[in-house]
């Protein structure tokens, strides 16, 4: 296995977007600023020294995590897959880092933060019976919002 695995600690920097392709796989993506801090002597404090900007993708259950619990400022550690991507633009030569996420995570040695356990879905072979004084159920949002999850207090039983 040749694949560059890293860890970055930095800030959200864009909002993180959400999309489902029309074959049902979830992708989100956002920037991520990790900034060097280095101590000047001469001044007696710390001062950032230059920021790096990488472009993370998160696939299936941690695209839709990502999304409903990211926020843009909010400090995090990302672990995952680099790849150094080369394009030319209008005769110009880019170079972009992006990591392909395999965990992500609020930086807890900078805040708190809650977590809540997502149940998996899992499809019913045969549908199920309901009596016909029933009511159906209204299905459930793909990606819960922040601010209504972040509402909910009650902490469900492990």
């Amino acid at each position: 296995m040749n694949e560059t695995l890293v860890t970055v600690v930095g800030n959200v920097a864009t909002e993180p977007e959400f999309r489902e392709a029309a074959n049902g796989a979830a992708s989100s993506r956002f920037r991520l600023a990790a900034s060097v801090r280095r101590w000047d002597r001469a001044k007696e404090e710390w001062t950032d020294a230059y920021t790096s900007f990488y472009t993370v993708w998160a696939w299936r259950a941690l695209a839709a995590n990502v999304a409903a619990s990211l926020g843009v400022g909010e400090p995090v550690v990302v672990q995952g897959k680099l790849r150094i991507r080369e394009e030319e633009r209008e005769g110009k030569r880019w170079l972009s880092a992006d990591i392909d996420a395999v965990s992500v995570g609020h930086d807890l040695s900078r805040g708190t933060s809650v977590f809540r356990r997502v149940s998996q879905a899992r499809p019913l072979l045969t549908d199920p019976v309901r009596p016909a004084s029933a009511p159906a159920e209204a299905p459930a949002p793909a990606i819960p919002d922040r601010e209504s999850a972040a509402a909910g207090t009650e902490v469900p039983p492990f």
